[in-house]
């Protein structure tokens, strides 16, 4: 089934947004719990086991989505390469050809064992070290995406800038979007607890997210603009494709999150930051927790367009 008059593959499309987002959130969760939420909740063991928990069972869940969907990605690789009909695809043996003689089957390949590791460091989930190597899996979960998409398949030195750009631009956008559902977790904590209690710490948490939120923009920044120089190559070329113009409808939707960004940093958190103490403030944190929910969306929204970018011929391709 394809959409758009042929041009894109619905299916396709769909899979590998769910996947990204699945993905980045395992990684961004688990980068919130060390960066953030274990530093600024050490003084709470009780309200650190209740984000922990939530923390965890987020990231279990996405990890299941991220398996479910790659193993769908795969399957719908494999029809698209062999171009037979589903029954008869899988009946060929088409797909261990994909696995085992392509390269997007060889980063699968290694993909399930990083979720295989993944999955087995979340399951006791008491140990510092399993912590650390789960994050280490998430990440490299995450990043290893970039050889399946345009940045795999450029060559030569250009390749290597380009994977590197897009490893950095996943594992970027990773900490701040999937950061930004831990940060609505630990709001839903503190709303069943004492705001004099929960406050000064909810407001440590931002203030570490704000730092790290900062770090991910200039990143998501400098790749991108790396990234859309080797896909684009110029400003007329943006203009005129619908590669293009979806590209910028991602770049709007980017900056348009890094407003409320702007807005959480430069704004509410002083606000919250001035009334912590007296339990004050709290039309700024009921605002905090809406613009986390925008910025959700908005990264939702992202990581559709990229699903549909990824299958598309990027525009300098496009333009003579």
């Amino acid at each position: 089934m394809s959409w758009f008059a042929g041009e894109i593959d619905g299916p396709l499309v769909v899979t590998r947004a769910i996947h990204f987002a699945a993905s980045a959130a395992v990684a961004g969760i688990l980068t919130f719990r060390v960066v953030v939420a274990q530093p600024a909740l050490r003084s709470s063991a009780e309200g650190y086991a209740m984000v922990q928990a939530r923390l965890v069972g987020l990231a279990r869940a996405g990890l299941a989505v991220a398996v479910a969907t790659g193993i769908v990605w795969l399957t719908l690789e494999t029809v698209m390469l062999a171009g037979l009909a589903f029954g008869e695809a899988m009946r060929s043996g088409a797909m261990l050809v994909v696995v085992n003689e392509t390269q997007f089957g060889l980063v699968s390949e290694i993909r399930g064992g990083l979720a295989v590791v993944l999955a087995v460091c979340l399951v006791p989930d008491r140990f510092a070290f399993a912590r650390w190597v789960g994050l280490a899996a998430g990440l490299a979960l995450v990043a290893a995406i970039a050889w399946t998409g345009h940045a795999g398949a450029t060559l030569g030195a250009l390749g290597n800038l380009h994977l590197a750009a897009d490893g950095l631009h996943l594992l970027a956008a990773s900490a701040w979007i999937g950061g930004l559902a831990g940060l609505a977790i630990l709001f839903a904590v503190g709303r069943r607890r004492s705001p004099r209690e929960w406050g000064p710490l909810q407001v440590d948490a931002v203030g570490r997210f704000s730092i790290l939120g900062m770090v991910s923009v200039a990143v998501l920044i400098v790749s991108g603009a790396v990234n859309t120089w080797i896909l684009a190559g110029s400003v007329h070329v943006l203009l005129v494709t619908d590669y293009g113009w979806l590209l910028l409808l991602k770049i709007a939707a980017f900056v348009v999150m890094v407003g409320f960004a702007a807005v959480n940093r430069f704004s509410l958190t002083p606000q919250l930051a001035a009334g912590a103490k007296s339990g004050a403030g709290p039309g700024a944190f009921s605002a905090l927790r809406r613009n986390t929910l925008i910025e959700i969306a908005l990264g939702l929204a992202i990581f559709a367009i990229v699903g549909v970018l990824g299958t598309l011929h990027p525009a300098i391709h496009l333009v003579e």
